[in-house]
């Protein structure tokens, strides 16, 4: 899936340490009822933007406000929390997370995995879902 490769490691390098901070002062745009706003990591228009667009008409609603409670809790703490996104092919759509505490040595993180058909692979259960 090139495009969400492509398309996370723009999200990944926003949630680096070298611009977290700056993402965080944009926390608000991922508040309770915000919505999965990516205009902070990928351009409106881009084509990584509309590989996104289309892929998240797929998400179910449950992981779109996971993933956004879990930007806006790392964006909100004190210093903001590093988030590492990654994305594998399954069959139907999963969502692991990890937390890494920071230790007096070295800062921790959240690593998310998220699984799902690819985009044009439509689900055989999708057309009775409509009905």
């Amino acid at each position: 899936m090139p495009a969400l490769q492509s398309m996370l490691a723009e999200v990944n390098y926003a949630f680096g340490k070298r611009q977290i901070n700056e993402l965080a002062k944009m926390r608000h745009l991922f508040g309770p009822e915000k919505g999965l706003d990516t205009s902070p990591f990928l351009k409106k228009g881009s084509r990584l933007h509309k590989a996104w667009v289309e892929y998240e008409r797929q998400i179910p609603d449950a992981f779109r406000e996971t993933l956004r409670s879990i930007i806006y809790h790392a964006l909100s703490t004190k210093p903001a929390t590093q988030i590492t996104f990654a994305w594998a092919p399954g069959y139907d759509f999963e969502l692991t997370m990890w937390q890494a505490p920071d230790t007096s040595a070295t800062k921790g993180g959240i690593t998310v995995l998220v699984k799902s058909r690819y985009p044009a692979d439509k689900h055989p259960l999708a057309r009775a879902r409509r009905n």
